[in-house]
């Protein structure tokens, strides 16, 4: 690639140096980099007629057509896989032999673009998609991965520890990498399913580490045993949380549990990544424990917000789809993708009002296009029910200990009308009748709608219900309904 002038300083560099920065980025690396090496968009960028070169703005930008994961069909079409021939007329190849010979020319063209590490998507809506990294990208996540130290204020003294299942997932290897280029202490336990929640509880009594690094429901549930076991965990000074999302209440929840183990004042920091970026946005620590959004890496990839019907970009500060695109990835590469995911507060170039900061930040709540549906209450009017915010407000709840929601059909029968189910486990001392009245309550204000059916559990039988620790995501929402051989689906629902 050709060499820009210096990059900004993601600590301090106003937005201006950053927009010029990374449109000449991004038509940099589209023409030497991702045109020439992607099978999918070589061909995409030739059948639209589209030059680089004309990239002179975002709006420009926008003009390209989005990727989403319905594109991912064929995995290898996105990966970059340069042919020999091609790479040697490339500048940056030409200048790399003649300042160090043929042989260490080689080794680097090696390092930058042979994949050598594999993470996938979940496949919880469609089938996994991998997503292959090379040492390039590697180090880019030690990059972002010592960016999330630094927005968490760690020190390398401190013991960290990674609750993070052992798998091919971006929040296990971004936590690993965050330890490795930060250079501290990072021990990384496998999660609940290598070692349980009562081995995770002994080895943090061992270690008595200062950061716990995991998914919200297993550390919940991890802190929870612990106080019902009387642990004293005196060190704790932040919880880093990834993988889900992450309401008020379950902060509040946490920093509650953090006092009850000894450890006062205690941050809850949250993180916003996906496969597609291979890399996590975090939140900050300041003198407060607000949340003030999740710290983007401007230098690596571009963050837009688009509208999520029409694809068209929307101002800063308003609602919509993100949308990202790489600016320095190898390996597998997807541009301006749709990650389907909604930032309630968009995206701001203002200064954090936390840290200080002025890199670009997403504003949340951050919730899921897929989790908004229509909900029949009978065969002619449908009701649009939005299962993010009843995720957060029963996660808000008080009383609530743990919950899981459940779609099932009407006599489990295919063509019949889908009902709701909610399983609930309810805090020591509250009663369940209630807890009851309260959350249908609040379920109707929400949604108009209340649920067909409360189900009241011991909380290891909803522990095991949600597959804690077994499972990468616990599952908050579950779809337990037989599918039918009709498009035809309706929701009756007790009001």
């Amino acid at each position: 690639m050709k060499l820009l002038h210096h990059t900004p300083d993601w600590n301090a560099s106003p937005p201006e140096d950053w927009h010029h920065w990374q449109l000449a980025r991004l038509r940099d690396y589209l023409n030497h980099r991702v045109i020439p090496f992607s099978a999918h968009y070589g061909r995409m960028f030739k059948e639209h007629g589209i030059d680089p070169h004309d990239i002179k703005s975002l709006e420009d930008w926008s003009r390209v057509p989005l990727t989403s994961k319905q594109d991912l069909a064929n995995p290898r079409d996105f990966v970059l896989m340069p042919n020999e021939a091609a790479l040697r007329r490339e500048p940056g190849m030409i200048f790399d032999v003649l300042l160090h010979g043929r042989n260490a020319a080689k080794e680097h063209a090696e390092a930058e673009f042979r994949p050598i590490l594999l993470t996938s998507t979940t496949g919880r809506s469609a089938d996994p998609v991998p997503f292959l990294y090379t040492k390039h990208d590697l180090h880019n996540l030690d990059i972002s991965g010592t960016r999330l130290m630094l927005a968490g204020r760690s020190q390398r003294e401190f013991r960290h520890m990674n609750l993070f299942p052992y798998a091919p997932h971006l929040a296990f290897w971004l936590a690993h990498h965050a330890g490795l280029g930060f250079g501290t202490f990072m021990l990384s336990t496998g999660g609940g399913k290598t070692l349980g929640t009562d081995g995770n509880i002994k080895l943090i009594d061992k270690i008595q580490p200062d950061i716990l690094i995991g998914m919200p429901t297993f550390i919940y549930h991890v802190l929870r045993e612990a106080v019902e076991t009387g642990k004293r965990w005196t060190n704790l000074k932040r919880i880093v949380l990834g993988g889900e999302k992450v309401a008020d209440g379950l902060r509040a929840r946490l920093r509650d549990l953090a006092t009850a183990l000894g450890s006062p004042d205690v941050h809850v920091m949250a993180t916003y990544g996906f496969t597609e970026a291979k890399m996590a946005f975090p939140e900050c620590v300041g003198e407060s424990h607000d949340a003030s959004g999740y710290h983007l890496s401007p230098d690596l990839g571009l963050v837009e917000i688009i509208d999520p019907k029409t694809g068209e970009p929307v101002p800063d500060g308003r609602p919509g789809e993100i949308v990202f695109t790489p600016l320095d990835a190898r390996g597998t590469v997807v541009l301006r993708y749709r990650t389907g995911d909604i930032a309630e507060g968009g995206l701001t170039w203002e200064k954090c009002p936390n840290c200080g900061r002025t890199c670009p930040r997403l504003l949340g709540p951050i919730s899921r296009v897929s989790e908004v549906r229509e909900l029949h209450i009978d065969k002619l009017k449908g009701t649009l029910v939005n299962f993010n915010l009843l995720e957060h407000l029963l996660d808000d709840q008080k009383g609530i200990a743990a919950w899981q929601i459940e779609l099932r059909k009407r006599n489990d029968d295919a063509l019949d009308t889908d009902e709701v189910h909610l399983h609930l486990t309810a805090e020591p001392g509250v009663h369940e009748a209630d807890l009851e009245l309260a959350v249908s309550r609040r379920f109707h204000e929400a949604t108009e709608i209340t649920p067909n059916e409360l189900h009241f559990h011991t909380l290891a039988e909803l522990r095991e219900q949600l597959g804690v620790g077994r499972l990468l995501k616990e599952e908050k929402l579950v779809d337990h309904r037989p599918k039918a051989h009709t498009a035809a689906s309706h929701v009756a629902l007790s009001s």
